[in-house]
């Protein structure tokens, strides 16, 4: 992931730069000699006046950089394509399909890393309310009624992985809510839909700290302590046991 944005922003970069060179060189035209014309003195001295560096209008191409050559090729496409005579109409043309293929560059950039963000871990990364939706739909989440949470949560814990098996302390709970009929499980709500559908004062509140630390824990960018897992562990096997009783 972190390749493909490093890349993104190559490209972003590279859109801005001929977006921006492009501009700079939008306006270059032939400089135009408005000094007053003198009349010449010794018509003999005119090869000599004329052949300095002053009176040369022609250059080269290949002595320019490789943004004045990469231009000029475009000129001469263009030209070639729309049979095009005028040198000035080849250059508009060359300029607006600069500046067309550098603000599609430009959107195309902007699209993948927001993409790439939006799509990190299934959550956005600008903010961890409890609004979100609490979990990204997975094979486990679209069938919580059928998986055994209990062997995850042990395999997770003999990794030390402590946020994901509060993950699917979650998901046990909500399991065991919906099949309780206190809940109707839906992979797309957020933990204040659960909330609001929850009506014993005494369930809400047990469920309102228990969604706090799943938010706390999985959300937050930290490492999770073996001691903060255990106090959270036993708030979940708490509250999961009362609903058994």
């Amino acid at each position: 992931m972190h390749k493909k944005l490093f890349l993104h922003i190559i490209l972003f970069l590279i859109g801005i730069t001929a977006f921006a060179n492009n501009n700079k060189l939008a306006n270059d035209t032939l400089a135009v000699d408005t000094s007053t014309v003198l009349k010449p003195k010794n018509i003999a001295n005119l090869n000599e006046i004329y052949n300095t560096d002053d009176f040369v209008y022609e250059h080269n191409v290949d002595n320019t950089g490789w943004w004045m050559r990469f231009k000029q090729w475009l000129n001469d496409f263009f030209k070639d394509l729309f049979n095009i005579t005028s040198q000035g109409q080849a250059s508009k043309a060359t300029d607006i399909a600069i500046n067309i293929a550098g603000v599609i560059i430009f959107l195309l950039v902007i699209y993948f890393i927001f993409k790439a963000i939006i799509n990190k871990e299934g959550k956005w990364v600008f903010g961890k309310s409890s609004d979100k939706s609490i979990i990204p739909v997975t094979d486990i989440e679209t069938n919580i009624h059928v998986t055994d949470f209990k062997a995850l949560i042990d395999e997770a814990e003999s990794n030390n992985n402590y946020r994901l098996a509060i993950r699917f302390y979650y998901l046990w709970l909500l399991k065991q809510l919906t099949q309780a009929e206190i809940i109707e499980y839906d992979a797309e709500k957020t933990n204040s839909d659960y909330q609001n559908e929850i009506t014993k004062t005494n369930i809400k509140k047990e469920f309102t700290y228990t969604s706090y630390l799943y938010n706390y824990i999985w959300y937050g960018e930290f490492n999770v302590t073996a001691t903060e897992f255990d106090q959270a562990k036993l708030a979940f096997t708490n509250f999961l046991n009362s609903l058994k009783a």
